[in-house]
């Protein structure tokens, strides 16, 4: 069976394992403390992979150009691209709320009732980003430099710091003559086939870490009467996200690659099954480098530079979400927010995005501040917490088909997108 195919049945016999055991009283205490670890365990293990795969990945794909004009160039595209499609996914969402106006299908008990369950998660988010926010305006460039580059690595939260001393690495092997440093190129050069077998060896269990990680999320979902009041803003989410995924990035990857829709589902598929049941770009970066370069055609070079940097300033479906939860909750407080706060809120959440730590969540906290940028009461927080898990699990998506869809466009502007090297799922992902 093809790998998408196996998760995918890993994620509906999740799905039903956890449906069946909500119909009993001790059913989901079982699968909290004995199916869940499962999935723990394959989200901590692609996290453990994903900071030594960014060091020998970007300090062999920089060391490979030989020419730091190259690396300018790279850099200049990626980063150009990036900002572009993120404008674009906040601008989607605010069209999208603007138009179904979901906060106002919030009733006054509703409100009181989500305000009062998850008040004290508000408070937590709050907290944390009041800290961002009081550090000083240059706080985010000084975060981006390591007093000790061992402890950035230790933790994925640094993982902007990591990538600038990768690439400052390897711009001193470019700098330096090749009969010098060659000793040093092959070890990271070994050192990158090396996890790449092991992502290969990891994406085994897959199906069942995914299965592990959904059956738990439907025992701990919230009641059904308060999921249904956020039904239509969980609707302006997805349908936001769907339009991304479905239409906006195949659509640009077509027009400016020529390769078909069908071309790029299957070989991204995995890799946007795995970001689903993770939500983490982090966590699921491995899978992506190893679809994108693997199946979608895209050199080496331009993927082990343009990943690692959009796992974490691409947060396209982050961004979106962003916009559309800040009207949702101006709207379910009675606000009404101007043109000018609008285009501020387009602003403040591209930036914010760029913010984002690529772990579960952590748009949550950034979302804060694009709150307080426009004005609404932050406590709005509460009403969007009891959906923000599966909401999480379809943004991480967007953010890695937009992860890859650049990395196309990229590869395809420097000439280095060609033909993929595994033609066949079966022969990749042996069965046992």
């Amino acid at each position: 069976m093809a790998l998408h195919w196996q998760i995918i049945t890993g994620m509906v016999v999740g799905v039903l394992v956890g449906a069946i055991a909500v119909q009993f009283s001790w059913g989901p205490g079982i699968i909290i403390d004995f199916v869940k670890p499962f999935g723990s365990i394959f989200i901590d293990v692609l996290k453990m992979i994903a900071m030594p795969l960014i060091i020998a990945s970007l300090i062999k794909g920089i060391s490979d150009l030989q020419d730091i004009s190259k690396l300018s160039i790279l850099g200049k595209r990626t980063i150009g691209i990036y900002l572009i499609t993120t404008v674009f996914a906040v601008t989607v969402g605010l069209s999208i709320v603007n138009v179904i106006q979901p906060g106002k299908t919030i009733t006054e008990e509703t409100r009181e009732q989500l305000v009062a369950a998850y008040g004290a998660d508000a408070e937590r988010t709050q907290q944390l980003a009041a800290e961002t926010r009081d550090a000083g305006p240059l706080q985010p460039l000084e975060d981006l430099f390591a007093e000790n580059i061992f402890s950035a690595a230790a933790d994925n939260g640094n993982m902007l710091q990591v990538i600038i001393v990768a690439i400052f690495f390897g711009i001193g092997l470019i700098l330096l003559p090749n009969e010098k440093v060659k000793t040093v190129k092959h070890f990271f050069d070994g050192l990158n086939e090396v996890i790449l077998k092991l992502i290969d060896l990891i994406m085994l269990a897959a199906p069942y870490g995914v299965g592990a990680l959904l059956a738990a999320l439907v025992v701990e979902s919230p009641s059904v009467d308060i999921f249904v009041a956020l039904l239509w803003y969980a609707l302006c989410v997805v349908l936001g996200l769907a339009f991304m995924v479905g239409i906006f990035y195949p659509l640009v990857m077509k027009i400016f690659t020529g390769k078909s829709f069908s071309f790029f589902f299957k070989g991204i598929s995995p890799a946007q099954l795995v970001a689903f049941s993770t939500s983490s770009s982090a966590a699921t970066l491995p899978v992506t480098m190893e679809r994108t370069e693997e199946h979608l055609g895209v050199d080496r070079e331009v993927t082990s530079f343009v990943l690692p940097i959009g796992a974490t300033i691409n947060m396209d479906g982050t961004s979106l979400y962003q916009a559309i939860a800040a009207v949702f909750i101006a709207q379910a407080f009675g606000l009404e927010l101007s043109i000018g706060a609008q285009l501020g809120i387009v602003i403040t959440a591209t930036l914010a995005s760029i913010g984002s730590a690529a772990v579960p969540s952590a748009g949550m906290v950034m979302l804060v501040i694009v709150l307080a940028q426009a004005g609404i009461p932050e406590a709005g927080l509460a009403l969007i917490f009891a959906v923000d898990r599966p909401l999480d699990m379809c943004r991480t998506v967007a953010n890695v088909t937009g992860d890859a869809t650049v990395s196309m466009l990229v590869a395809k502007s420097v000439d280095k997108l060609g033909d993929p090297k595994v033609k066949n799922w079966d022969d990749h992902y042996p069965s046992e």
